[in-house]
């Protein structure tokens, strides 16, 4: 191997050493690696670049438009309530999130339901007082163990099977032939995540849900008629365990029911009395049926889906100092609607309209974003701060959404279009029924996931190109003798170790013609060999840049590289010692 191979080596495995014993930021370390090998001539320019323009980076940015106008909608509060319903612990929510997310990953590629689960999942973990990083690993987890399944499950599958049946045509497997290794495989694997997630993965949560936000505000919201949350509870309503807020009473026609039971029924005009903190009352306009008591919000001037929420506190020069909202003509001159007021920490009891200003207030408003800039250095405040990410749903546009994701769903599914193809036009078609505006679209792509993303393709080109990576499979797989068992851990051994520093595509590819050469000098048959490079390319849970669903959910779940170890390092082996198990009594040795 000459001096770049041995540079190559070198810088990967500097690349990991950081990630493991540092917390320097994935797409920061990655890119550093590429950019090292760029200067040294182990890759070109255009070799250094190729991941930005690889198909499955190009997919998984546009899938984050798609995920966030499903949000923007109101169309993730609809798939969270049907499908993961409410848990009653973490390990509850892990299985009704790991056996759909499972079985959904064996028909599609498991790269995109991730994509699309990742914000459905945060929102779930926030509306349920769950930690995110209690999540989203077994998320990722649960695509990968899906994948195996069938042929179709993931690429790296299709990959190994084009490369066998250009060799040998008469191996051809059927859509469901790895089922018969990857079921119990993920069988196996879900059950190890259920046990051993609580000891093994870290419980890390947002600050909001540790420290006590001193600004509490009385909001009452609406259940508007017609809303499916009218005859439903209010634990089904999901209003019992907000994060951050309590139900503190109803007021229903001329009645007030205070301390509410779970088991009480909404009615269509309740007004909801909450109390709780800025966030959580971001959470409750997201909920489908619920709007503000306030019908000024309904007055001004631009769309609810172009207004935001925005925190202002009254100075002593307010001119409405002493007078109510409502005689103060508060929505006439600010062009904002009071949604709720906090006052140092003491419970605002009366309407909203009836609220008597004073100094030191902090009003909650639903106002269009340019009431930051207008205002922001007026007398009339002493702060002005646009809440992030709380701008109200377009309920309106829920199933129009909910039918576009079904439609992209069914067409890359089916193989009619490829997955890119069918995630640009519902891109295209979200933004042209205004599921999204242009502006939140832009903001929706997660950069450091695609950068991670793009930079493990630079890497794995270098492995490829100095010779690197064929030298230390050829190294490792050399020292098996003649046995056919030893050989077949061999080379899944190494299409594991490969897998954890290069895409599972590349790794897959590489180690297949190794697989072949090996099966062929034993004279035994290639299909074992063969399938053990499929379900060693498509399983790595120890690393995050091993897998691309494992980089997705690195960043949203606050992980370390040490998580990805400590949970998946034996799951690695658990996984590999069952296919290694089973897959000569499938598919036999003798050719």
């Amino acid at each position: 191997m000459e001096a770049h191979g041995w540079i190559t080596i070198i810088t990967v495995a500097g690349a990991a050493a950081l990630l493991v014993a540092t917390r320097i930021a994935a797409d920061l370390v990655m890119i550093g690696a590429v950019a090292l090998l760029m200067t040294v001539g182990v890759l070109t320019p255009r070799e250094a670049l190729a991941g930005m323009a690889n198909e499955a980076t190009a997919t998984v940015g546009v899938l984050f438009l798609v995920a966030a106008a499903l949000r923007a909608t109101g169309g993730m509060e609809i798939v969270t309530r049907s499908v993961l319903g409410c848990p009653k612990s973490v390990t509850g929510a892990q299985a009704r999130l790991m056996l759909p997310v499972t079985a959904l990953s064996a028909l599609l590629n498991n790269t995109p339901i991730v994509a699309m689960m990742l914000p459905v999942v945060s929102d779930w973990a926030k509306k349920h007082g769950l930690s995110v990083s209690k999540l989203l690993l077994p998320l990722s987890y649960a695509a990968i163990l899906g994948g195996t399944c069938t042929l179709i499950g993931t690429s790296t599958n299709l990959v190994v099977h084009g490369l066998l049946v250009e060799r040998r045509p008469e191996l051809a497997m059927g859509l469901f032939d790895l089922a018969w290794v990857g079921v119990p495989c993920a069988a196996l694997g879900i059950a190890y995540v259920l046990l051993a997630s609580r000891r093994l993965l870290p419980d890390r949560r947002p600050v909001m849900s540790t420290l006590q936000d001193p600004r509490e505000y009385t909001v009452e919201m609406l259940v508007e008629p017609g809303s499916p949350l009218v005859g439903s509870t209010i634990e089904q309503a999901g209003l019992r365990h907000l994060r951050g807020m309590y139900l503190m009473e109803i007021h229903r026609g001329g009645d007030v029911l205070p301390a509410v039971s779970s088991e009480e029924r909404l009615h269509a005009g309740d007004r909801a009395v909450f109390v709780g903190v800025v966030d959580s009352v971001v959470d409750l306009q997201r909920i489908r049926g619920l709007a503000p008591a306030t019908d000024q919000v309904f007055k001004l001037d631009q769309p609810r889906s172009e207004r935001c929420l925005v925190e202002a506190v009254v100075s002593d020069t307010c001119p409405l100092l002493g007078r109510t909202i409502r005689e103060g003509r508060f929505r006439s001159a600010y062009n904002a609607a009071v949604i709720a007021v906090a006052r140092n920490g003491e419970r605002v009891r009366k309407k909203i309209g009836d609220i008597e200003l004073r100094a030191g207030d902090t009003l909650l408003l639903e106002a269009p974003p340019s009431f930051v800039r207008q205002h922001r250095d007026s007398r009339d405040f002493f702060l002005v701060s646009a809440v992030e990410d709380s701008a109200p749903p377009r309920h309106d546009k829920a199933w129009t959404s909910i039918a576009i994701l079904a439609a992209m769903v069914a067409a890359a599914g089916t193989g009619l279009l490829s997955m890119l193809n069918a995630a640009l036009l519902a891109a295209g078609l979200l933004l042209a029924t205004r599921c999204i505006s242009a502006a939140s679209a832009r903001r929706s792509v997660d950069w450091q996931v695609l950068l991670v993303t793009a930079a493990a393709f630079g890497v794995s080109r270098a492995l490829e190109k100095t010779g690197a990576s064929a030298w230390v499979a050829g190294t490792l797989t050399g020292s098996c003798g003649s046995s056919p068992w030893a050989a077949l851990a061999a080379v899944y051994a190494v299409t594991m170790v490969f897998n954890a520093f290069m895409s599972n595509n590349a790794a897959a590819a590489l180690m297949f013609p190794i697989a072949f050469a090996t099966a062929e000098s034993l004279g035994v048959s290639t299909m074992p060999f063969a399938v053990a490079v499929m379900v060693a390319g498509s399983n790595d849970f120890a690393t995050p840049i091993g897998y691309q669903t494992n980089l997705m959910v690195y960043g949203p779940g606050g992980y370390r590289f040490t998580d990805y170890l400590r949970l998946g390092g034996p799951l690695n082996l658990l996984v590999g010692a069952v296919a290694v198990g089973l897959i000569p009594l499938i598919w036999p040795f003798r050719p």
